[in-house]
């Protein structure tokens, strides 16, 4: 017959696996959620001016958004080589990104910062 420790034990090692397979899937979703994203219209806009970004460039990005974040903008202007990126820090969403050619004479409003990654 098994004392009670010996079945405490047991159980611990019976639900250890659970609890890492959960603590796992939660980071996992936590830094789903804190990934940066594009919007359809960023997205559009990016497509027709050849731009593709890296994994590289997303995490550069993400940074950035994290700083601004951690200084309580909303919506930000993100400044990345010859790119703006229009940000909505709260959703953290890419709204809409401009060239380097086209930001010539451009004015941005409804922004509360700028940052630059470099």
């Amino acid at each position: 017959m098994k004392t009670q420790q010996e079945a405490h034990n047991q159980v611990q090692k019976v639900n250890q696996p659970q609890r890492v397979l959960f603590e796992e899937y939660l980071q996992r979703e936590v830094n789903r959620q804190s990934e940066v994203k594009l919007s359809a219209h960023a997205e559009k806009r990016l497509k027709e001016r050849n731009v593709s970004l890296s994994e590289d460039d997303f995490n550069k990005i993400n940074k950035a958004v994290q700083r601004a974040a951690a200084k309580g903008s909303r919506d930000s202007l993100l400044l990345y080589g010859d790119l703006a990126l229009v940000t909505s820090i709260t959703n953290r969403t890419v709204v809409t990104a401009i060239d380097g050619k086209n930001m010539e004479q451009h004015v941005f409003t409804n922004i509360d910062s700028a940052v630059i990654i470099k």
